[in-house]
């Protein structure tokens, strides 16, 4: 009779030959055969419940182990510049082992994230545990996603968040981290797919109850990899900053500057005041925030600033580029506060134009930090105890000097999109109060224009130097979507003409031909949906939204890598100091553009998904409610709906439209009945019932109840799929032909 060896005796041969672990190699070490093999396959399905073993595929391993060939994800170099890397197949219950990888010189260069294959060599020292020689690289960071943790009997499911994600994710028991059902995780791919096609993940962090309200936005910071916890060698190199002195700044302390922010603002990175002269022209000073004396090239704080490339901004809290010391003390203009600044004095006529600039390294030190709200009030007449002594050679100049940069903006003509931005009013336990539509007022437009004109005053500064920089850039619409504008004006009784080079004067005669009609929003939003994406460049293609022939950020380095460049090469072509640009931030100038440009892109979108968050949890006590909007996208699949009262985006399944066919038409825009005849088209007005409110995801469905006053009519019942009678080419004509009625009704 076969004897079959111990769980103790299987455990000892799989420590001591690793790279013989197949059912196959065991049962061949202990001279098991036939009917003892399914003896066999229980004692190592016993160890393996025990967690003591870890299948991996056909083979065994010691879960406490790693395997001599294994996948690793590359997490980065330590201060010595040595690189290291973490095991994806980890299951053990100890420490994540730290593997010190060895490159051969022929080895490609691996970055964060990159996953490759290796052969691991245990060498455990204080540092690491295994060394690693690269076999070959796998690929980029793997998939990760979050959702929601469902436990099961062996391991569990992860749900994922997202809208657009329905497929589960499946997590063997050794790979949930602990997570409880129904926490919010963070997962990543661990595998290929199992059973049922679904893939394999591993918990990599729980982030708790998603369904408190603080979650939100946590959500949106782990799903785009926004980084939210500063190292603690840059939070050391932060605290150890001190405030600049006078030594070779201009001294700017006399000069009552200004700030005027948001009322609720914790940095001031800006400060400006106008001189009047007798002949009409203003001299008008803005100055900003000296960050590149605090973050120099290659610091901590330097490498860390790059990597988040900007601040991320939600309605509960605020991501930074750059630790609190930074970016709320020693980096912010407050009042009465002396704060290092570079400064420009910016001479224009009183028509707006500029006639020249200068820039100086300073030391100021601002008479009062005010807000838009009260600064409007007191050019309003409703003046308070801090504006009234401040109005005649601060608040008025400052508004003079604005109307002429309005002359020349008139000119200028730069886009005039009319958006009224949403603003998420959250009350003291993190719920969302209300949705209010903020205000533009004049102390805005005012501010922004002076911002405006000394980015284009840091462009002209540094060409004129012929120093490298970082170009705001924004390109002209490309020809597909210009013609989607004009079907989207001549559908709404509007023209965009043809065979022109294209100017924002063009587009603001359209926006202005829309303006107090009914279709005012759908072509704003058309138009601004027909507009390339603004990014950083090392060279210049020009501002097409601005009408600016050069642009470049200078007014935000506490919350914009790209000012911090820009700044730094300020200093370096005035020759200013020895913390400027440097050689290894010319030569990576393309790259910084790439990184910050998508660290833009990731900001943008993360701060999107947790408004629609937000606005979901608003609306979801309200189910069954009947709300009112426009239509603003039609994709096959279904109809978008834009609400009025919260300006929130809501999807229409094209199911739920009714038991007929609709045809889709990307010319037009517009879906289609194949039995009523039914068109459905952008700027339409739509009353619709809210059937459908997600908070995690984000998501609002709603059923369509009338379009334009008009009861939605059903077709009859058919099935859902087939094409009806009503051919393509049918609503084709029938949108025309609904376009040139509206057209003529508004002659």
């Amino acid at each position: 009779m076969t004897r079959i060896p111990t769980k103790s005796e299987i455990l000892q041969w799989i420590s001591e030959n690793p790279t013989k672990t197949a059912k196959r190699d065991i049962a061949k070490a202990f001279g098991i055969k036939g009917a003892a093999r399914i003896d066999l396959k229980r004692l190592l399905k016993e160890l393996q419940d025990d967690g003591k073993l870890a299948k991996r595929r056909s083979s065994y391993r010691d879960a406490e182990e790693l395997p001599p060939v294994s996948v690793l994800e590359i997490t980065g170099p330590d201060a010595d510049g040595d690189l290291f890397a973490r095991p994806l197949e980890w299951t053990g219950k100890g420490p994540e082992p730290r593997i010190l990888m060895m490159l051969r010189s022929s080895d490609p260069a691996l970055g964060v994230g990159d996953r490759i294959l290796g052969r691991l060599t245990v060498d455990k020292t204080e540092a690491h545990s295994h060394t690693a020689r690269m076999i070959r690289r796998i690929g980029a960071n793997p998939q990760r996603i979050l959702g929601v943790f469902r436990a099961g009997s062996e391991g569990g499911r992860v749900l994922p968040i997202d809208k657009g994600a329905d497929k589960q994710w499946t997590v063997a028991a050794g790979a949930t981290g602990g997570a409880k059902d129904g926490e919010l995780v963070e997962a990543e791919q661990a595998g290929p797919k199992g059973r049922m096609g679904l893939p394999k993940a591993r918990i990599v962090s729980r982030l708790g109850d998603p369904t408190q309200p603080r979650a939100v936005s946590l959500i949106a910071i782990h799903q785009h990899g926004i980084p939210d916890h500063f190292p603690d060698e840059v939070v050391a190199e932060a605290d150890g900053a001190k405030p600049a002195g006078l030594k070779g700044r201009k001294d700017l302390r006399d000069m009552p500057l200004v700030t005027i922010d948001p009322w609720d603002a914790r940095d001031h990175d800006d400060a400006c005041y106008v001189e009047t002269h007798d002949n009409g022209d203003f001299t008008i000073w803005v100055a900003i925030a000296d960050v590149a004396h605090y973050v120099t090239p290659g610091s901590e704080l330097d490498r860390e600033a790059r990597k988040r490339g900007n601040s991320t901004y939600f309605p509960d809290r605020v991501v930074p580029m750059l630790p609190d010391r930074l970016s709320g003390d020693l980096c912010s203009l407050h009042e009465g506060v002396e704060r290092a600044c570079l400064a420009v004095a910016m001479r224009i006529d009183a028509n707006g134009h500029m006639i020249s600039h200068r820039f100086h390294r300073g030391l100021m030190k601002s008479v009062a930090s005010l807000n838009y709200e009260e600064v409007q009030e007191a050019m309003d007449g409703r003046v308070n105890d801090k504006t009234a002594p401040l109005m005649d050679d601060i608040i008025r100049p400052l508004y003079a000097a604005f109307g002429a940069l309005c002359k020349a903006r008139a000119q200028r003509q730069p886009l005039e999109l009319d958006l009224p931005e949403r603003q998420i009013v959250l009350d003291d336990h993190g719920q969302v109060s209300s949705v209010k539509f903020k205000e533009r007022l004049n102390a805005h437009r005012l501010i922004e224009e002076f911002m405006v004109l000394a980015n284009v005053a840091a462009a002209e500064t540094l060409i004129a130097k012929k120093s490298p920089l970082l170009f705001r850039v924004h390109e002209e619409p490309s020809p597909e979507k210009l013609e989607a504008l004009r079907e989207v004006a001549v559908a709404s009784g509007l023209v965009l003409a043809k065979g022109q080079v294209l100017k924002t004067a063009h587009l603001n005669k359209l926006l202005t031909g829309a303006a107090d009609t009914e279709n005012a929003e759908l072509i704003n939003m058309a138009t601004l949906r027909s507009m390339t994406q603004a990014y950083y460049n090392p060279e210049n293609f020009g501002h097409f939204g601005l009408a600016l022939r050069a642009y470049a950020h200078f007014t935000s380095p506490i919350r914009r890598y790209a000012d911090l460049i820009v700044h730094r090469a300020l200093i370096a072509a005035h020759g200013w100091g020895n913390d400027g640009l440097s050689p290894w931030d010319t030569e990576h100038l393309a790259e910084t553009a790439k990184q910050i440009s998508d660290t833009e892109r990731r900001s943008m979108t993360a701060e999107r998904d947790t408004t629609d968050r937000y606005l979901a949890a608003f609306l979801s006590d309200r189910i069954g409610a009947e709300l009112t909007g426009r239509i603003s996208g039609i994709a096959k699949f279904g109809v978008f709906v834009k609400l009025d009262e919260t300006g929130a985006d809501a999807m229409i399944p094209i199911r739920s439209l009714g038991r007929e066919y609709f045809h889709y038409d990307t010319e037009s825009q517009t879906l289609m009945g194949a039995d009523t005849g039914l068109v459905i088209g952008l700027g339409q007005r739509a009353s619709v019932k809210l059937a459908e409110a997600a908070p995690v995801t984000g998501g609002l469905i709603v059923e369509l109840v009338s379009l334009d006053d008009r009861i939605m009519p059903r077709g009859p019942a058919q099935g859902r799929g087939k094409p009806g009678r009503r051919k393509a080419g049918s609503a084709r004509k029938k949108a025309a032909k609904t376009a040139r009625k509206v057209k003529r009704r508004r002659k």
